[in-house]
């Protein structure tokens, strides 16, 4: 695999209020009390992925983009491993308590989840 197949681009993002939607009407769900991964197939070739990272549970800028910085590359390096569906990260109370290691740990944990819940289904 070369380092072209590991980038994040705009492909890989949901964009739209709509995407969020669809991934929200009837999500599978893998959660810890500081995070929760929703997932919903899509009809793509990849996986895609959205972040919900409220200022009500990280107050400051530079605490949400750190949060926002380990999912992209969590994901990003686990991208060929996923499902095709679209994934939002939703950050919840207690987030910003986590260190970086601990959370890239709770979100493997999280990815590997959803690869067993797809390939039960």
């Amino acid at each position: 695999m070369n380092k072209q197949d590991l980038t994040f681009h705009r492909g890989l993002r949901l964009l739209a209020p709509e995407h969020f939607k669809y991934v929200f009407q009837d999500p599978q769900r893998a959660s810890t009390p500081e995070v929760t991964i929703l997932a919903r197939p899509n009809s793509l070739s990849h996986p895609r992925l959205g972040l919900t990272v409220a200022k009500k549970h990280l107050k400051r800028a530079h605490e949400r983009n750190r949060i926002k910085r380990l999912c992209r590359e969590s994901f990003r390096l686990l991208q060929h491993e996923l499902p095709h569906c679209d994934f939002v990260i939703v950050a919840k109370a207690g987030i910003g308590k986590l260190d970086n290691r601990t959370f890239s740990q709770t979100l493997s944990k999280l990815w590997q989840r959803h690869i067993r819940l797809a390939n039960r289904s």
